[in-house]
């Protein structure tokens, strides 16, 4: 699958703006202020309904104006479906697919796997665990579509014990009521921890070979260390042993929603003792890590987001990088120079100056992506 159009409607500075990326490796070049960063989470928008710069989608919507809205266009082979996402000061954030409403589990069956790399999203890296869980769990749905649901299953069971916990705690329910939702919390506990675990053991080796070929020297590991036991028996009995502490926080205080992705270099966590460049790469290599992956079991690779990526590595990284994106999939990345890519005849690269003006890709002006910033 891949990104056929976006179509951005007043997303932060777009307007108008209508971008066909080519389906291997496209660079978008432009000065500061352009609006590169701002075509990247738009697509990023349009395939998923978030952004990955704030947790207010209200923040995409330009001042002056009532609503952002994208709309991108995926392409199948076979099948072509449009997504689209919106946000609106008054009526809230909507998000469809060919029209009809659609939740994130069903939709991350009919697009690619979005990847991003930012400066912003740096914060996976080094950031607490939760973004990091929530990445690997986007991980298993593109690579297991079947286990796709099951982050949103556990995720509703713990907001229901949640609940009862608290109620249980002001006096208003019985302790006795938790006896189903415990079974619950566990079965989809132990599968949630399972996919995790599988995720995470698919990808450890290649993110080893990732970072290593991208130059983050020394003893490196991607592991998974679970916020609970993984079995749902050893879950069950220990939500019981921990039923006093829960009703004293007035929550569950054990359980998957405590897992960690550990990214380690020479045994110390990356997020707290790597440096920013250190980061940098652990994240691309996370990233290439779940392309080769999905890439090897016949999948769609993952349309990866990488905005200016290239500002702070060396003529060898930049290489290496562009040589990863070209074995296959789409990616997109952005840059204020030209001269940080390298030359490949591959590459379809577009310039542009400002939102509406005209663009050029190879050299000549093309309508497909003269507002592509």
């Amino acid at each position: 699958m891949i990104v056929a159009r976006v179509e951005a409607d007043r997303v932060r500075s777009l307007a108008g703006v209508e971008f066909e990326p080519d389906p291997g490796l496209t660079v978008v070049i432009g000065p500061n202020g352009a609006g590169k960063t701002n075509l990247v989470e738009a697509i990023y928008f349009g395939l998923t309904s978030r952004s990955f710069r704030t947790s207010d989608r209200r923040d995409l919507i330009p001042f002056g104006t009532s609503y952002a809205r994208c709309r991108v266009t995926v392409s199948g082979g076979m099948v072509d479906h449009k997504f689209m996402a919106s946000a609106s000061r008054s009526e809230g954030n909507r998000f469809t697919m060919d029209g009809a409403r659609i939740e994130q589990s069903e939709a991350v069956l009919h697009r690619p796997m979005v990847t991003v790399f930012s400066p912003d999203r740096l914060e996976l890296v080094k950031g607490p665990p939760a973004g990091r869980r929530a990445h690997v769990d986007s991980f298993v749905a593109a690579r297991w579509p079947a286990r796709a649901g099951v982050r949103s299953n556990f995720g509703r069971i713990l907001a229901q014990r949640n609940a009862l916990i608290a109620r249980i705690a002001n006096g208003q329910a019985d302790s006795s009521q938790l006896s189903t939702w415990n079974v619950q919390f566990a079965e989809s506990g132990a599968e949630l921890a399972a996919t995790r675990s599988d995720a995470v053991g698919e990808l450890s080796e290649r993110w080893t070979e990732a970072a290593e070929e991208l130059g983050l020297e020394g003893p490196k590991s991607l592991g998974y260390r679970p916020g609970a036991a993984l079995g749902r028996d050893e879950i069950l009995a220990g939500l019981e042993e921990r039923l006093e502490n829960d009703l004293r926080l007035g929550r569950s205080s054990w359980g998957p929603h405590h897992d960690e992705i550990r990214l380690e270099l020479d045994g110390r966590q990356l997020r707290r003792f790597g440096s920013q460049g250190q980061q940098r790469m652990g994240l691309l290599a996370l990233l290439f890590a779940e392309r080769a992956s999905l890439l090897e079991a016949g999948g769609s690779a993952p349309l990866m987001l990488l905005d200016d990526v290239m500002s702070e590595l060396d003529e060898r990284r930049r290489e290496r990088l562009v040589d990863r994106l070209l074995e296959g999939g789409q990616s997109i990345i952005t840059a204020a120079e030209g001269e940080l890519i390298p030359e490949r005849e591959a590459i379809v690269r577009v310039a542009i100056t400002g939102l509406t003006e005209a663009a050029e890709a190879n050299g000549s002006e093309t309508t497909g992506s003269e507002t592509s910033s």
